[in-house]
């Protein structure tokens, strides 16, 4: 298929892009380059270079691709690329989607959305199930973040069922592996980066907090197989893509100490408004619809994610 990949010089956009090369596909890469590197779209790959929200620019995609699929991962992801862009957050969870679903309308193509654990807010429930509507706060620092996912899923829904699109929905949990930025507010590269330079890790509250961490080539594996998956009626809905391994975020600190050979220090800071307290998915649809569960350990994508850094730190 031609398979056009919004936000596709990001993280996990990039990675989805060389996986469907791999597999035989041609791959149209879209990205205003926000938070992604033209070097991480594949050579194979077309690139366009704009705002998802300008007509246009969305026009010149179809005339020159007519994409069969498209997989929408365009967003700010990480905690600290959605705060200090909250405006922009909103209106490509609002715009942008609203803009990709109609070129999947257009052409008739399939359309998978890329979600996240954060519709369930700050979750009553443990593990969370698709079924579980979230404990979001709108109008905190994080719900730009939240409602803009929560509203695009709700677009989607619309879309499947007013005009027959074929739709997906992947909710991803805490993703981590090679291609992360640095600095980019996510735990899994605070944490290393730190270590690595011997510097303190700063935790927040007491670290009892939980969280469940994916490698990305699983997390990959998974939303392909729901991009390819057969058609019906139970596919449409949300589907989590994630690891149930949960841990606290103190456990995760003290790993990335151990497994770096680091002599840096925890520190404690305050909770920031709205933190999640637990964040662990019940993957039983995506076991059931997708026959996927993660593979990599926890120690062993770790480790692989320590050597990267540690790569990009020794050419500093």
């Amino acid at each position: 298929m031609r398979v056009l990949v919004t936000g596709g010089a990001g993280y996990i956009g990039s990675v989805a892009s060389d996986e469907l090369i791999h597999a035989g596909h041609d791959v149209i890469v879209f990205d205003n380059l926000s938070q992604g590197h033209r070097a991480a779209v594949p050579m194979e790959a077309a690139f366009f270079e704009g705002d998802l929200s300008n007509v246009m620019a969305i026009s010149a995609v179809i005339s020159q691709c007519r994409p069969q699929a498209v997989m929408h991962f365009a967003s700010p992801a990480s905690p600290r690329d959605y705060l200090e862009m909250p405006i922009q957050t909103l209106k490509v969870g609002a715009l942008g989607t609203h803009k990709t679903i109609g070129l999947a309308k257009h052409e008739r193509a399939r359309f998978l959305m890329a979600s996240t654990s954060e519709t369930y807010g700050d979750p009553l429930v443990n593990p969370q199930p698709e079924s579980y509507w979230g404990n979001v706060n709108p109008i905190g620092l994080r719900g730009v973040y939240d409602e803009a996912k929560r509203y695009a899923e709700a677009l989607v829904m619309a879309y499947h069922r007013y005009h027959g699109v074929d739709t997906r929905i992947a909710r991803i949990f805490n993703t981590y592996g090679p291609r992360m930025r640095p600095f980019d507010g996510r735990v899994v590269s605070n944490f290393i980066v730190h270590a690595l330079k011997g510097e303190p890790l700063t935790v927040y509250g007491k670290g009892d907090q939980t969280r469940s961490f994916c490698y990305v080539e699983d997390e990959i594996e998974g939303l392909v197989r729901l991009l390819l998956a057969p058609a019906s009626e139970d596919i449409h809905n949300p589907v989590n893509i994630g690891n149930s391994h949960e841990l606290t975020v103190l456990d995760i600190a003290e790993t990335i100490i151990k497994l770096t050979n680091s002599r840096s220090k925890i520190v404690f800071e305050s909770l920031p408004e709205d933190d999640p307290k637990v964040r662990r998915p019940d993957i039983s649809r995506a076991k059931e619809l997708l026959d996927w569960s993660p593979k990599v350990s926890l120690e062993e994508g770790l480790l692989r994610t320590i050597e990267y850094f540690r790569g990009l730190t020794e050419k500093v």
